[in-house]
This record gives structure tokens, sequence and C-alpha cells, in this order.
């Protein structure tokens, strides 16, 4: 397993060398190397390594949220107030509805399965969104009327949102033993247990490191394993405890950044640098379970559902924009910064599979969703990486003010937190 491990990192990593020259994201060519050598094609990845692929995706979400969660402050969001949580709901939900409409015309899915598969696909990539828009707040592009920064809070948002709404519909599909009325009622219960149990697990912890001062390193080993432990606590006690564990993961970074700013520029320099092996894992090993047959029998409807999807969300983010400060021109910039679908597809694409598999069931409309989620990935990362950086020079008027907020900003587009003399700092 070690050997394919390393076969496929050093891969990865020559083909995002490459790809970036032709401003194509590296992810492309993770997931393309992950079906090339995945059991469609030459099969040369090891199985054991696919058996624990679903962990390391997990690690790897939990990595960009924490990251995500470290850009947030309290400040940031009365500045973009009620705008940032409508566009964190009404596009996916827009999106997601869409796809359940068109699922069970394009593909033959129940419309429970096609409420999956665009729960699924409603997110937004923050693989893709969170660096470009720190990149413009660096240069105070668009921060006169808060335009990164609105982007940024409402996809953070919107991936938290739909991963709840996924885990929802999962669990009714495989038929856990809980009632309708019992899971709806318990939503919105969760999302407000999460964001609790997030704050109070940061408060918790900052203060852990302030007793024992334990080096950087070992900081944010803590937080990593402190987030991974949320999730299996929810895993076993989420039929009478409910909560959203990704967001309580979120909720850790924004408590860190409001209380121990220096702690956050440290965690998030570290996981910068984790977050270099864990996209290889999430997006390779994610290629390497699509069943290549399935998914060149999905590519017309896929792009078609998809195109359809986006649409749709484009409209959700026009309406929340309505009677704001923006030109339409910015407005069509925050619909195309939306666009871009990786990091959550590639996360929770081959979930509903599993479960499916777990339970007995009839894999087929796992494969369907798996393949379509992987086709959004390639169909909109590079489109939707180049658009925005391209649309946002031309867009995004240069601030004459003071310069933004760059507390999160630093701390996840710079290589390392420096010292006065260009030293990591890191406590002893």
């Amino acid at each position: 397993m070690a050997e394919s491990l390393a076969a496929l990192v050093v891969l990865c990593l020559i083909a995002e060398w490459v790809l970036r020259r032709f401003q194509i994201p590296g992810l492309v060519g993770f997931l393309l190397l992950g079906v090339l050598f995945g059991p469609s094609i030459l099969g040369l990845v090891d199985p054991d390594l696919l058996a624990i692929a679903p962990d390391l995706r997990l690690v790897a979400l939990i990595v960009i949220l924490l990251r995500a969660g470290l850009t947030i402050r309290r400040s940031t969001l009365h500045q973009v107030g009620l705008r940032a949580i409508l566009l964190s709901s009404v596009p996916a939900l827009l999106e997601g509805g869409m796809i359940t409409l068109l699922g069970p015309v394009l593909f033959g899915l129940g419309y429970l399965e096609s409420a999956i598969l665009g729960s699924v696909i409603a997110a937004v990539s923050p693989a893709v969104v969170v660096p470009m828009m720190l990149s413009f707040q660096e240069r105070k592009m668009g921060h006169d009327k808060h335009i990164p920064t609105l982007v940024l809070a409402g996809a953070s948002l919107d991936d938290v949102n739909v991963i709840v709404v996924h885990g929802l519909l999962v669990g009714l599909y495989v038929g856990q033993h809980m009632s309708l009325a019992w899971r709806l009622a318990s939503a919105p219960v969760s999302v407000v247990l999460g964001v609790g149990i997030g704050l109070a697990a940061g408060v918790l912890l900052y203060r852990v490191f302030d007793r024992f001062a334990p080096r950087a390193s070992k900081q944010v080993l803590t937080v990593l394993a402190v987030s991974v432990l949320l999730v299996q606590v929810e895993r076993l006690a989420g039929s009478w405890l409910p909560f959203a564990p990704l967001l309580a993961v979120m909720a850790i970074g924004f408590v860190m950044l409001e209380r121990r700013e220096h702690l956050a520029h440290q965690l998030s320099t570290y996981l910068a640098h984790i977050w270099v092996f864990a996209e290889i894992a999430l997006f390779a090993l994610a290629g390497a379970q699509v069943d290549l047959s399935l998914a060149l029998t999905v590519v017309g409807p896929g792009l078609g559902v998809i195109a359809a999807g986006l649409t749709a969300r484009a409209g959700g983010v026009l309406l929340c924009l309505s009677r704001s400060q923006l030109t339409w021109k910015e407005r069509f910039f925050v619909a195309l910064s939306y666009t871009p679908k990786a990091t959550v597809q590639a996360a929770i694409g081959a979930g509903p599979l599993l479960a499916m598999r777990a339970a007995g069931m009839d894999t087929g409309p796992g494969e369907v969703i798996l393949a379509v989620s992987v086709l959004s990935i390639l169909a909109t990362a590079p489109f939707g990486a180049w658009a925005i950086s391209s649309a946002g020079r031309r867009i995004l008027s240069r601030s004459t003010g003071e310069a933004p907020d760059r507390a999160g900003a630093e701390s996840l587009s710079s290589p390392a937190v420096c010292g006065p003399a260009g030293t990591l700092q890191e406590r002893d």
C-alpha cells in the first residue's frame, strides 16, 4: 500500500506542475490519474489503499473546513450579514431542486435518489474558491463592497449546509431506524448544536494550549484529532444527539481566530502544508473509485443536469443580490464564483455508493451519483478557476481605502507565518 500511495503522490505532483503551466487546477490532474490507475483501467491502486479512502477523504474535508473557519471573523460576518446567509442556502436549494426534478428523467433515478445526487452536486468547491477570494482580498480587489468576503463566507457556509442535508437524505434512503418527522425536526437542532459544540471545543482547545504550551505541530495534530473525534461521536450518538460535526469543525477555526489570532496563524500554516497531501488523497482516490464504463454512459445526461443546476444556482445568486449595492457586473462575478465543483464532490460523491453497498442495496444509483459527481469536477473546476480569475481582474475594482482584514487571508495564502527574523514561529 505504501508503494502505491508514494507512486500516486509523485505522479500527482508532476501532473500539477504541468497543468498549472496551462492555468488548469492541479486537482483535475489528480482526478484523472486516479481514474487511470484505478480498477477501471490499469488497476494499479492497492485495494488496501482504496479501503481507507473514506477516512482519508474525511480528513481532507476537515482540513479544508478548518482552513475556511480560520478566515472568517465575527466582524466579517457582520459586514456581509444577511446576504451571506442567503447565498449559503438559496442557490444550493434551487440547484439541488432542479437536479432532483431532472434526475428521474435523465438517469431513471427515483426522486429521493435524485435528491441525493442534487445534494452532492450542489456544493461549491472551497479548494477552488477560497484561495482565489483570499488572493483578491490581498490585492484589495472588490474590498470596498466586501465582495471576496461575501463569496468566501457564503461558499463556506454553503458547503456545510449541503453536507448536512446530504447526510439527512442518505440516512433516509438506506433506511436507518429514525422517523422522517424526527429527521426533519432534528436538522435545525443539529445546526445549532454543531455551532455550540464547535465553539465550546475551540475555547477548550485554546485554553489547553495556553496552559501547556505545546509545539505548534502538536497543536494542529490535536485540533485535527478532536475534529475527527467529533465526526465519530456524531456517527455513534446521532440518533439521540443530532449535531452537524462539520459545522462544529468550522466553528473551532472561527473561535481560534477570534480569541487567539497568533495561534490561528500557526494552525493555518500547518494546515496549508497538510492540504498538499490531503488534496492529492481526496481527488486521486475519488477518481480511482469511478466505474469508467458507467461514467462514459452518463456524459451527455450528466452535462445536461450539471448545466441546468448551475443555471438555477445563478438565478438564486442574482435573487439573493437583488437590491444590493453591487453592479450587475459584480453580481455576475459572484454568480460565476459559485460555479466550481471539486472538494465536496470528491469527499462525499462516493458516500452514497458505500452506504448502499453496506446496506446490501442495489448500488446502481450510487454508481451514477459518483460518476456524475466526478464529471461535475472535470466540467466545472478548470473553467470555474479560469473564469473567476479572468472576470475578477476585469470586474473587481481596487480599493482606495485601507487594506482589507487579512487575518485569515495571510494565514492561508502565505507558506509560513514569519517572525522578525523571517523564521516560522512555533512554541517550544
